[in-house]
């Protein structure tokens, strides 16, 4: 790929940081946002804003078309079944709290077992939590080895007559770890076991097929595949989803509304109440197009290449460091940290040198507390990145350990 002509799609990147060149590496938490996924929000408010699904007026029928032509878009780009089994959120986080608010309000019992990773952001711990204060049920949390790796042999033990549900993450925002997702869900389809995934951290680096995979739900968000802020998908099963009651009530989701009854529209619509974000679920469908145009194979490509090149150099170069998360086939994130020096100081001290990574927690603490840490310093990559970046990134970090040393 020709990294130059691609970073020519994102005017950010021009950008002075302290009067230094911006180097952003805060991929994971979002990732920026092409000139044509751009051009996209400012042509549905400047062209086509009016409500969906509402009017019969053009500017009303053209916004229903350019949202559905994104459903099936998305249909496409996870290779789902059926465009009525792909739901419009606000994000992952709404998306998994939708599953856990619907599907286990409906279905869990007093003494079910719910089984997630200790890997798991905040979003994925959080809604189950909630689902607690209403029934009497388990987490049971599977921990990581040493390298960052689930450990699937006690995955496979926790198991029993009482699990209901499984939810774990496609990778880790954290330590990159890739998780076997395809042989999770087959271990506990063979307990019938509907699993959930959060895929907010593999939907931009790994081809994602939910028919292959077999899942019963799949979670994303678009503003960390290069699209707008505020969308996410989640991909449900049209068995669950039609069993599923309403997530939210009000407008959109019914069929008929009475003070007696209401009955509910068909999906995906049942669970879509309100207003929905249509300009930005139309700037999403653009996004796809660009991840779809440069090969979302060749993008986890060059971001392993950019993670090979930093990882070995930060080793070999950097006295004291420590990398959190060793995985082979980890995707482009490095957590770490130098001699115990505090992660929030690295990372102001890193931004006056205009490099921009994440410090802190990132949203999971539990798996920190398990790292017997407080936080991390988090650089992550994307297509946009170069080696000479990674070039800066690390020059800058020699200097700021040097000073905190």
């Amino acid at each position: 790929m020709d990294i130059a002509k691609i970073r020519e799609d994102y005017p950010i990147l021009d950008r002075k940081i302290y009067g230094r060149s911006l180097v952003y590496l805060d991929n994971t938490a979002t990732s920026q946002t092409p000139r044509e996924v751009v051009d996209a929000v400012v042509a549905g408010y400047t062209r086509t804003k009016a409500n969906v699904h509402r009017g019969v007026h053009t500017l009303s029928m053209e916004a229903t078309e350019l949202q559905e032509g994104a459903r099936r878009k998305v249909r496409e780009f996870i290779n789902a079944p059926s465009s009525d089994e792909i739901i419009f959120t606000r994000g992952t986080t709404e998306a998994i709290n939708l599953v856990a608010a619907s599907y286990g309000g409906a279905f869990f019992r007093d003494g079910d077992e719910i089984i997630l990773s200790v890997m798991e952001h905040h979003s994925n711990i959080v809604p189950w939590q909630l689902l607690q204060r209403r029934s009497d049920i388990k987490l049971r949390v599977v921990p990581i080895r040493e390298d960052g790796s689930l450990d699937m042999g006690v995955y496979r033990s926790l198991f029993n007559e009482h699990t209901r549900f499984v939810a774990i993450c496609h990778a880790s925002n954290v330590l990159g770890t890739v998780n076997p997702v395809k042989e999770i869900i087959a271990e506990a389809h063979a307990h019938d076991v509907p699993v959930l995934i959060d895929g907010a951290q593999a939907a931009p680096h790994i081809r994602i097929d939910v028919q292959d995979l077999d899942a019963d739900f799949y979670a994303f968000s678009a503003h960390k595949m290069y699209g707008p802020a505020g969308v996410g998908v989640l991909y449900g099963k049209r068995k669950w989803l039609e069993m599923m009651p309403p997530y939210q009530g009000g407008g959109e989701m019914i069929e008929s509304v009475s003070f007696e009854k209401t009955t509910y529209a068909e999906l995906p619509y049942k669970f879509e109440a309100g207003t929905p974000d249509f300009i930005g679920i139309a700037a999403l469908e653009k996004a796809i197009d660009y991840m779809t145009r440069l090969g979302v194979e060749r993008i986890a490509a060059h971001e392993h290449e950019l993670l090979e090149y930093t990882t070995r150099r930060m080793l070999e170069e950097i006295p004291g460091l420590k990398i959190y998360g060793t995985a082979p086939g980890k995707c482009g994130i490095i957590s770490f940290l130098v001699d115990g020096e505090h992660h929030y100081d690295m990372g102001m001290l890193l931004d006056k040198l205009g490099i921009a990574v994440r410090t802190g927690h990132h949203c999971a603490q539990p798996l920190m507390q398990s790292l017997g840490i407080e936080g991390t310093v988090r650089a992550s990559f994307a297509v946009y990145n170069t080696i000479e970046e990674c070039d800066a990134f690390l020059s800058a970090l020699k200097r700021v350990s040097e000073m905190l040393r």
